[in-house]
């Protein structure tokens, strides 16, 4: 049970990331190979089903994808670190990276290219696991099934009378939100401008990223630099 409150950043924070991931799962989805790029268990079943159906073009490149999902995991790892969410990690070096990779899928996907949907993959495995607890509860911002599971448990027993953690439904519920509505955007996006619509989500992650870099430089001035800057 979380025993503070939430800070506002993570609200905010949370939700923005939430709905880039949504914006760019809708695309993938709508978009040039319908693979969901947010989330694995989809593509994994896609891999089994084109390995059954002997379509193994379709089948490697669901591979990938998975490949390089679990790629930006691991970046995200050498950048971070850390498992708890708190101000002074790196994420603006990882909110960076998961930009240029963002401006790179939209490149290549403008142009026809499927290797865009891999590096978009990519991009949200570092931001899926950039963001990984505060305070005990688990935060995922690329996919929504735990937080619907941690959402119907916390309804069951709040019909069997049983007390709740308000600050932890509160969190899943913005996190649901900014993503439900990343995805609704992301999708009207597709349909007016294609896979343009990334440059949104690009621009949005590599902005954050920067504004946290001068914001941890303009701290460090303050307080004395007691850790690297972004």
């Amino acid at each position: 049970m979380l025993n503070k409150p939430i800070p506002v950043w993570i609200l905010l924070g949370g939700a923005l990331l939430a709905a880039c991931a949504g914006g760019v799962n809708a695309a993938g989805l709508i978009g040039l190979h319908h693979q969901a790029l947010s989330h694995m268990s989809g593509t994994a079943a896609i891999l089994g089903a084109e390995v059954a159906r002997a379509q193994y073009g379709a089948a490697v490149h669901a591979l990938l994808i998975l490949t390089c999902f679990f790629l930006g995991c691991v970046l995200s790892g050498v950048i971070v670190r850390e498992k708890t969410l708190q101000l002074g990690r790196r994420y603006g070096v990882a909110l960076t990276c998961e930009s240029l990779l963002l401006f790179a899928a939209t490149y290549l996907l403008v142009h026809g290219q499927g290797a865009g949907d891999h590096l978009a993959a990519m991009a949200c495995g570092l931001q899926n696991a950039m963001v990984t607890s505060y305070s005990g509860a688990v935060i995922r911002t690329t996919h929504i099934t735990g937080i619907i599971t941690d959402l119907g448990i916390a309804a069951g027993s709040a019909v069997r009378g049983d007390k709740v953690d308000r600050r932890r439904i509160g969190l899943y519920l913005v996190l649901t939100a900014g993503f439900v509505g990343g995805s609704v955007l992301g999708g009207f996006g597709y349909v007016t401008i294609g896979f343009y619509t990334l440059l949104f989500p690009a621009f949005l992650t590599g902005a954050t990223g920067l504004s946290y870099g001068l914001y941890r430089i303009y701290q460090s001035r303050i307080t004395g630099p007691t850790r690297p800057p972004f």
